[in-house]
This record gives structure tokens, C-alpha cells and sequence, in this order.
């Protein structure tokens, strides 16, 4: 029961939502802090109890430290060739997809990466390297921001009838959710990834005749 009263009294704290927004926020350049973990965790909660005021403000904090860490990202890919250079500097999978997409279409780059695994950290460190224009990033940045933070408080929707507003139940089902989401968003990865490698190795015998010559 203490470990319970423990987990109410951080997701009823007045330190919830700016801690959370912090870790958000850091979670952009550095991607190991608990941050989605916690953000599903008290939606859960806060939904299994009909608390309106604390889902409206999950949203503003998740919205407003996803925007900041962005720019942090961004600013770091901008300003250093050292920075994120393993990352950004691949030319393979969803950082290639990036790079081709950033300039034609940066809100849609932004946004289909935002939901890959490591996808924000490729794609706002890629935006700086490339030196997108901010007036470009920022639009992008805060759809992307915007709709995944919808995106988690519906986990907690889906959650909340489940926890019943249990903080340790609440915390359970958070981390279960975001390793099955990393784990579903991981195994689509390398199906991707063996079927271009399938299509890749495999050259049709007409093809073979046109090139002789």
C-alpha cells in the first residue's frame, strides 16, 4: 500500500506536469528517460477518474516539451557537424527517408517519423544538419508535437476504464504499452528492412537480357 500511495502522490503532484514536460523536452536529443512511460501512465489514471483539468494539462505539457526538445534537437544539428553525426549521417532506412523528404515535404517528414522508433531524433537533428529553414521546422514540429500527444492520451482513454484510476495499475499498464508499442514499431522495422533487402537481391532474368549487349 505505501508503494501505491507513492505512485498517487506523483501523478497528483504540482510537480507532474512541468517534470514531465522537462522530460519530454530532454527526451528529444537524449531518447532513454521514462517520458512516455509516465505521460501514458497518468492519462491512464487521469482518465480513469474523469479528471478533465489533469488530461488538459498532460496535453499542454506533452505539446509544449515535445516543441522545446525539437528545437533543442534541432539547434544541436545545426550548430555541430560532431553532434548526432552516427545518426543523422546514415543513408539507409528511415534516415534516408528523411533527408529525401525534408526539403519537399518537411511536415510530412517530421510527422511519419515522429511515430518510428528514434524517428524524432533522426528527423529534428537531420533538419538542423541540412539547415531547413526555421520557419519551415516549426510547423512541422508542432504538428507532429500536437499529434502525438493526442496520440498518448488516447492510450490513456483506452487505458483508463482498465486502471480505474489505480496509480499502480496506471504505471503497469504504461509500461506495458510503450513496450509493446516500441516492440510493434521495431518488428515492422525489420520486416520493412528484409523485404527491400528480398526485393533487392532478387533481379529478374529479362532485365539480365536487356543489359547484355
Amino acid at each position: 500500500m505505501d508503494l501505491v500511495a507513492a505512485f498517487d502522490t506523483v501523478l497528483h503532484s504540482v510537480w507532474l506536469l512541468p517534470v514531465l514536460a522537462l522530460l519530454i523536452a530532454v527526451d528529444a536529443p537524449f531518447p532513454v528517460l521514462p517520458s512516455e512511460t509516465l505521460l501514458m501512465s497518468a492519462a491512464a489514471a487521469a482518465f480513469g477518474v474523469g479528471d478533465m483539468p489533469a488530461i488538459a494539462g498532460l496535453f499542454l505539457a506533452a505539446l509544449i516539451g515535445s516543441l522545446f526538445g525539437d528545437l533543442i534537437t534541432f539547434g544541436l544539428g545545426r550548430s555541430s557537424h560532431r553532434v548526432l553525426r552516427g545518426v543523422t549521417d546514415s543513408e539507409c532506412g528511415l534516415s534516408a527517408w528523411v533527408r529525401r523528404n525534408l526539403f519537399r515535404r518537411p511536415e510530412v517528414a517530421l510527422i511519419g517519423a515522429r511515430f518510428m522508433p528514434g524517428g524524432r531524433l533522426i528527423s529534428t537533428a537531420a533538419a538542423g544538419r541540412v539547415r531547413l529553414p526555421l520557419s519551415r521546422f516549426l510547423p512541422g514540429s508542432l504538428a507532429s508535437s500536437a499529434l502525438w500527444s493526442i496520440y498518448m492520451l488516447v492510450v490513456g482513454l483506452l487505458l483508463g476504464p482498465i486502471v480505474g484510476g489505480n496509480p499502480l495499475l496506471s504505471l503497469a499498464a504504461g509500461l506495458v504499452m510503450a513496450g509493446l508499442t516500441a516492440g510493434g514499431f521495431e518488428i515492422g522495422r525489420r520486416l520493412r528492412a528484409r523485404r527491400r533487402a528480398t526485393a533487392a537481391s532478387v533481379t529478374p532474368a529479362g532485365e539480365r537480357v536487356l543489359v547484355v549487349r
